[in-house]
């Protein structure tokens, strides 16, 4: 069976996979999809890995389109995802609402859990938010980090600290079990994402990814991207 080979940000992993059973169905092609902290996908496609469609943030297939490395005619925004804090399900929503807010929050929090700061879109964003914050140091024993988002939300869920609090991009929140979204980064500390996806320059399944592109970015899946925390 043919497949469709996908390297995407985790950002978009809840969105293919929602669509992954409609599309296979219509395609008799199967998605292959790795997901992960976008710097990290960027640099697998850079070192030969292969991939027909490209799902990254907007400033990155930028990048790899001006070098030849994904078709840039064929990019498309998925939408754009709020960087945002998490707890565990059933546990009352700390007050986020503003920098000072959260500031307390998170010198509340026994562990802290988010994505590689040095790769994935949150991450990077997050930790500097702790240091514009002043808390770096304070925090630090409490830190746990995770190759992306995906990973640092199951970690989160499965936490056993008293009082645990998680940052990462509002939809791999959303399609975490045990866990719930509080509110997006508060004003000053806020970062909004826009995901592109765009087909790979040497894709060997174009039609499929262009199909695959299709269903992520019509207009009548906005509602359903709208739930899945694309804004």
């Amino acid at each position: 069976m043919k497949k469709l080979r996908i390297l995407s940000g985790g950002a978009a992993q809840g969105l293919v996979e929602q669509l992954r059973p409609a599309f296979e169905a219509e395609t008799g092609c199967t998605i292959d999809g790795t997901f992960g902290a976008v710097g990290a996908m960027r640099a697998r496609l850079l070192g030969g890995d292969p991939a027909d469609l490209v799902i990254l943030t907007r400033a990155l297939i930028d990048g790899l389109a001006r070098d030849g490395h994904v078709a840039g005619a064929t990019a498309a925004d998925l939408g754009t995802v709020e960087t945002a804090i998490a707890v565990r399900r059933g546990e009352a929503l700390p007050p986020v609402g503003d920098a000072a807010a959260l500031r307390a929050a998170l010198l509340a929090a026994d562990a802290i859990h988010f994505p590689d700061p040095e790769q994935a879109t949150a991450g990077i964003h997050f930790a500097k938010v702790l240091k514009d914050l002043g808390i770096q140091g304070d925090v630090a024993v409490r830190l746990h980090t995770a190759p992306n988002g995906a990973t640092a939300m199951k970690a989160l869920a499965a936490s056993k600290a008293r009082r645990p609090i998680g940052c990462t991009q509002a939809t791999e929140i959303l399609s975490t079990p045990g866990i719930v979204l509080v509110a997006p980064l508060p004003p000053g500390c806020a970062l909004a994402t826009v995901y592109t996806a765009a087909i790979g320059a040497r894709a060997e399944a174009a039609a499929e990814a262009a199909r695959l592109l299709a269903l992520l970015t019509e207009a009548s899946g906005r509602e359903g991207r709208w739930r899945l925390g694309f804004i």
